[in-house]
């Protein structure tokens, strides 16, 4: 919207070109974000402290966390809203890349919110019955799994892109990036919601996570930078940059109000979203693989979750004190905030690791 004025201004005045340049309408997208969530925070938490929407704590959870009962939660309205406006403003509207970001966010927000609502209603911290929740996250991945299909048309948009080598890529076909997207999308969005346990945990890594997407997004959308890098060009994926830009402002936003200790929790309707929007976008670069690693975090949340399913079962013993992992840390007798800044550090060192990727080839 915003765009389009701008580039009318420029008819009047070159001036205004400055502001039509990937890297400025990023910054701006960014600032626009962070500035509408830090001054609507204290209002919404206020507002949510007002109609009682408040935690549920797990009766078995660390006792530590029975003084969070009540705080408020369902900040990823917040965040949402934030981000949403900001691609609203500064998003290019005829980038087909910015609506799937945008769709993904409206289709699992409304999952999350209506799973937060139902913990409310019920009072308890089961909200939509996993089956449920899952059934709907596979019809939200299987929609843009779909859509991403369908604009398919380069070669790379089929390719399975391998990281450190030259080169390296598997053709996978429309059949395997839709099963891949499927996959990546469910995976990411219950990752996410799963390490959103601590506070600030799983906000800071998705920050730095974007910030890691952001800049394989604007590589892959740059002929120059793609050529000179050996990297695959893929016109049109600049405009994530922007994308990625507003979900940091967003996400530090939140973080201000998030960090330890917290006034105001994401709740399901952050998480759920926040987890496919960055899906989506590590698809559409076609790093799922380096998606993969720089996830680390939420990758080890979830596969201890799974083992821990799995062993109970097989010996009715508990193979870690409480899953997901960052609360058998608490077990063991570490501090939160000890827990939280460590994982972020290892989030960093992961994304580094993987941005090594870029030349490394």
């Amino acid at each position: 919207m915003f765009l389009e004025l701008l580039q009318f201004l420029a008819t009047l005045d070159t001036g205004f070109n400055v502001l039509n340049y990937l890297t400025v309408r990023a910054v701006f997208s960014m600032l626009t974000a962070l500035l509408i969530t830090l001054l609507l925070g204290k209002t919404i938490i206020s507002k949510l402290q007002q109609y009682q929407i408040g935690q549920i704590i797990r009766s078995d959870g660390p006792e530590s966390h029975h003084i969070k009962a009540g705080t408020p939660t369902m900040g990823g309205v917040l965040i949402l809203f934030s981000f949403f406006v900001s691609m609203i403003i500064w998003g290019d509207w005829n980038n087909t890349y910015l609506w799937m970001i945008l769709a993904t966010t409206l289709i699992f927000g409304t999952i999350g919110f209506f799973d937060d609502y139902l913990k409310l209603k019920k009072q308890s911290s089961d909200g939509l019955k996993s089956r449920y929740k899952f059934i709907a996250q596979s019809f939200g991945a299987i929609a843009i799994g779909g859509w991403l299909v369908s604009i398919a048309s380069a070669p790379i948009e089929t390719q399975l892109l391998i990281p450190f080598f030259k080169d390296a890529a598997l053709e996978i076909g429309v059949i395997g990036l839709f099963i891949i997207s499927y996959l990546v999308i469910v995976g990411s969005s219950n990752a996410v919601n799963l390490t959103d346990g601590l506070d600030g945990l799983a906000i800071m890594p998705v920050i730095l996570i974007s910030g890691g997407l952001a800049i394989f997004a604007y590589i892959g959308g740059n002929y120059n930078f793609s050529d000179y890098l050996n990297m695959p060009f893929m016109p049109g994926t600049g405009e994530l940059f922007v994308v990625c830009a507003a979900l940091i402002g967003s996400g530090f936003g939140f973080l201000w109000f998030n960090t330890y200790p917290a006034e105001i929790f994401m709740g399901d309707t952050g998480s759920l979203s926040i987890g496919s929007i960055l899906a989506v976008v590590a698809i559409i670069v076609r790093q799922e693989i380096l998606f993969f690693f720089m996830g680390g975090i939420f990758v080890a949340e979830t596969v201890s979750v799974i083992l821990q399913v799995w062993y109970f079962r097989q010996t009715r013993k508990r193979l870690f004190l409480m899953a997901p992992i960052h609360h058998h840390f608490e077990k063991k007798g570490l501090s939160e905030p000890k827990i939280i800044v460590r994982f972020w550090m290892i989030t960093l060192i992961l994304i580094l690791i993987c941005l090594a990727s870029i030349k490394i080839r």
